[in-house]
């Protein structure tokens, strides 16, 4: 690694995923895989959004009242066990931490930028 990747490395906890600035301890579950941090707290999280949107209605689709939501989750690829989640595939994150109610979204879109990840969530809501 050059000098600089080195030091966002460093920094991508330091700075970006501080606990006590931006970031908060969530539980995120991915493919079937609890991740929880070495203390079982959370791994430290940046979850930003809802944005709310009129979802596409297909020619067939004669459901009301939904609407897409969309969110936007920054973490550690190494919290993540070093996976980048896959385009279509489910996620899980606990509402608050320590929370027992997990929200389900699907992967809109996702990627490593030089070892923090960004990942664009989806869900359907009333």
């Amino acid at each position: 690694m050059s000098g600089f990747k080195d030091r966002v490395s460093r920094d991508i906890h330091k700075i970006f995923l501080n606990v006590d600035n931006f970031a908060e301890e969530r539980t995120v579950i991915y493919d079937g895989v609890t991740y929880d941090g070495p203390e079982h707290e959370g791994i430290p999280i940046v979850l930003i959004g809802p944005v709310e949107t009129d979802r596409e209605q297909l020619k067939d689709d004669h459901v009301q009242g939904l609407h897409l939501v969309t969110h936007t989750l920054y973490c550690a690829k190494d919290d993540l066990g070093g996976k980048l989640p896959k385009l279509g595939k489910s996620l899980q994150i606990n509402t608050c931490k320590g929370g027992r109610f997990f929200r389900t979204y699907s992967i809109a879109a996702s990627a490593d930028e030089l070892g923090m990840l960004r990942i664009e969530l989806e869900e359907l809501d009333e």
